[in-house]
């Protein structure tokens, strides 16, 4: 084998891509979801790399009241030339195996970074135009207000929540270029080269711990007197009685009472729960983990929204904290079936 050659497995890797790449071309890429109290089943917006589809007209016709632009495919070059752009990438994949060399590697993932980047950088701006550049007579105007979608998480936009996260072919794109990293540090030495300054025994927790972070469905501080209950719509004050959901997809749900989130999971209970916190009544604005929490409910205790239930971190806590309260103790299943 030439020294410049790659490796059988390198060879297999690079078919793998191309094949992921192709299929990106038939799945939508991107998705921003808007969910609001009067469309409880939300809306969708799906961008393909040729059209853009979901609940467009829907959409369309609310963008028309705070003076958004219309979206259409037609509007977009992006959805002409992104279909090509893919499927060159992957030909070059097909390519690069082929002529069997490192540099073909390189120049690949160089380019697949370039793409991404590119990609990344129009689809900001995308969104800044169409969220900032209003109708002057638009029917509802908020001074100050803009609503430029978020490019990656979760915003609040009015009483809309947008996500905007990868759809399908978004996550083949990004298996794709984990893909192409991988073979670009095995192929030009990187990976030998980490092993023996043992910076790869740094990297691989920090990465492990990176890759856990972003689905661990951790708990998000509650800023008090200024977040809204999202069930009695009441600001929240008070930091001893407070609660939270995390969904599947990474939103946030916030409460002044755990009896507020025990009534939205019973009014929404198709929502995919990822994971539940509550305050800690012996400290100030503290969340912990609701399934591990101990519970005490009524006697002298009083709640924002008369739920009347305070959560602890151990039973030792909550046994002390009753001498004063006269309260019963209750398990966290009994207060969601409540």
């Amino acid at each position: 084998m030439k020294k410049d050659s790659i490796s059988v497995f390198s060879k297999g890797i690079l078919v793998l891509v191309s094949l992921l790449l192709l299929l990106t071309i038939f799945f939508p890429i991107w998705r921003i979801e808007l969910s609001a109290p009067q469309y409880p089943e939300g809306l969708v917006l799906q961008l393909y790399a040729h059209k853009i589809a979901g609940d467009v007209d829907i959409i369309n016709g609310l963008n028309h009241y705070i003076g958004m632009k219309t979206l259409h495919t037609d509007n977009f070059i992006e959805f002409t030339v992104l279909p090509y752009i893919i499927a060159c990438l992957a030909i070059c994949s097909l390519l690069v195996c082929f002529i069997k060399r490192k540099k073909g590697v390189i120049i690949l993932f160089g380019a697949f970074l370039l793409f991404g980047t590119l990609s990344a950088i129009d689809f900001y701006k995308w969104n800044y135009d169409y969220g900032h550049n209003l109708d002057p007579n638009a029917a509802i105007k908020v001074p100050g207000m803009a609503y430029q979608p978020p490019l990656l998480g979760y915003k609040q936009l009015l009483n809309f929540g947008a996500y905007s996260i990868p759809d399908t072919g978004g996550w083949l794109l990004i298996v794709s270029g984990i893909l192409l990293f991988a073979l670009f540090l095995i192929e030009t030495g990187a990976v030998n080269k980490l092993k023996r300054t043992k910076t790869i025994n740094g990297i691989l927790p920090l990465l492990l711990l990176f890759l856990a972070s972003c689905s661990n469905g951790k708990e998000v501080p509650i800023a008090l007197n200024a977040d809204q209950c999202d069930f009695c719509r009441m600001t929240i004050s008070d930091g001893k009685f407070g609660a939270e959901l995390i969904t599947q997809k990474g939103r946030a749900y916030k409460f002044d009472d755990i009896a507020c989130m025990r009534n939205y999971c019973k009014e929404n209970h198709t929502t995919a729960v990822k994971a539940y916190y509550v305050h800690d009544y012996n400290k100030e604005n503290v969340l912990i983990p609701a399934e591990t929490a101990v519970y005490l409910k009524g006697g002298a205790i009083t709640s924002p929204m008369h739920g009347n239930t305070a959560a602890f971190t151990t039973a030792e806590q909550a046994e002390k904290a009753n001498d004063g309260l006269a309260a019963e103790t209750i398990n966290w299943d009994s207060i969601l079936k409540e």
